[in-house]
């Protein structure tokens, strides 16, 4: 619930939609205005100052490619103190919510809109405007929350964010591979106080124990062979900021240990040193262990985790919450357009349907590798099923869902093969870009490869 009443703008020259939006929205967030002429926008802008304005993108009669809200988008995006804008369009213009995004919108809803789906995008977008208004949550500080989605799972997620993010807290962020991890990190760093100081991150699953110490203490001159200077470790260069302990899960016992004991005594000694340095850097580590495998005293140490999971994060997988699909797609379709040269293409109805269906086992990672092809190959001047290649790459090891098995009679081994040995050549030999394409650490794709000779 909201902690004060908001003023929420709507623009549509169909009065009964805006009838409809102060009807479902005045008794949740505040007061609502509605207009029906453009020529009408700046004065009351200028003399309500409303918090929120939900914008149609066309208002003359026979046009529908939204050249006038676009421009009174771009207008407002140069006015200081403009409202955040929810743009809203026909289910079948998505192209148009990709040129709304660029343009500086937060939010698109298609019309007719689903109650529940607008309500959580309005809640959202005033939240990120005066975070007060969000009963319980602690300030915000930072840019917009760069964790898009409006399903209930990611308001939660932000919201718990928002309230750890001010502490020194350590969090434990839990989630599958793709699903976001690294991006929670890096909300909560932006987020808190530490944010003008750096965020590191190591992978623990694709460092040796042999380097651990090293890693992360740091090490002085002389220390070993090879040591021909001082090096910090990651705990002194994250000093006053946040250190993200990637896939800690694992992480050896006896490199548990070792963690351990920095965290219990809030000290570290660089290797060849006498002198212990304090530890300054908040904590957060991140696994796609389930919790299961995570809470096995014989996989990883009890007191360890006590010390790591003061705060608990989980990510929701993709498939747990479909609903925020076409705003994912449609925010990675602009992007890389923007950034391959692309104009900008409209999702066919049934490649939005598509995108929905799938299991995407590899998560929002998957999604927008997903986009990116298609933006890159797609022959078409609109998006279809088939450019998103679903039914090719899967997540090595996981079993691809009804919809998406192919009829080829492949065992999951061939598939397998196949997908790394695809990711490998799209990734031109580079393995740590296969293995981001994949979604799995180094070490991972280095035991993937040799089991299948690759």
């Amino acid at each position: 619930m909201l902690t004060s009443p908001a003023r929420l703008l709507v623009l549509d020259d169909d009065p009964d939609v805006g009838i409809a939006a102060r009807l479902l929205l005045q008794r949740r967030f505040g007061e609502v205005r509605c207009l029906e002429r453009p020529t009408e926008l700046a004065a009351t802008i200028a003399q309500w100052r409303p918090d929120l304005l939900l914008l149609d993108m066309n208002f003359l009669p026979g046009h529908s490619d939204g050249a006038q809200g676009l421009s009174l988008l771009r207008q407002l995006r140069q006015q200081p103190g403009a409202p955040q804008v929810i743009v809203m369009t026909a289910y079948a213009g998505v192209e148009l919510a990709v040129q709304a995004l660029k343009a500086g919108a937060l939010d698109f809803v298609t019309k007719p809109w689903d109650h529940p789906r607008l309500l959580a995008a309005v809640a959202a977008a005033l939240a990120l405007r005066d975070p007060s208004r969000l009963a319980g949550a602690a300030p915000e500080a930072g840019p917009p929350s760069a964790l898009l989605g409006q399903s209930p799972p990611m308001q939660e997620l932000r919201r718990l964010i928002a309230a750890v993010a001010a502490t020194d807290a350590h969090v434990l962020v839990l989630g599958e591979m793709g699903a976001g991890k690294e991006l929670v990190a890096r909300e909560l760093h932006e987020r808190s106080p530490r944010r003008l100081r750096p965020l590191l991150a190591v992978d623990l699953g694709s460092l040796p124990d042999t380097l651990l110490e090293s890693e992360l203490f740091g090490h002085r001159r002389g220390s070993y062979t090879d040591a021909r200077q001082d090096r910090p470790g990651r705990f002194l260069a994250a000093a006053g900021g946040t250190l993200l302990l990637d896939e800690i899960g694992n992480l050896s016992m006896s490199g548990q240990a070792r963690l351990l004991a920095v965290l219990e005594r809030r000290e570290f000694t660089p290797l060849g040193a006498d002198t212990p340095l304090p530890l300054q850097a908040r904590i957060v580590s991140a696994t796609n262990l389930d919790e299961t495998a995570l809470f096995d005293p014989q996989r990883f140490r009890p007191d360890l985790l006590y010390r790591l999971n003061t705060i608990v994060l989980r990510v929701p997988p993709l498939r747990a919450r479909r609903e925020d699909i076409p705003q994912l797609a449609t925010h990675f379709l602009a992007r890389f357009a923007a950034e391959h040269g692309r104009p900008p293409r409209p999702l066919s109805a049934a490649a939005m349907q598509r995108l929905q269906a799938h299991d995407w086992p590899g998560n929002v990672r998957d999604l927008r590798q997903a986009c990116e092809r298609a933006v890159i190959l797609a022959p078409g001047a609109q998006f279809e099923p088939a450019d998103f290649q679903l039914e090719g790459l899967v997540a090595p090891g996981a079993a691809p869902a009804e919809a998406d098995r192919p009829s080829t009679g492949q065992t999951l081994a061939e598939r397998e093969r196949a997908a790394l040995d695809e990711a490998m050549r799209l990734a031109q030999g580079n393995v740590s870009e296969a293995a981001r394409r994949l979604g799995v650490s180094r070490a991972a794709l280095y035991r993937r490869l040799d089991k299948h000779g690759l």
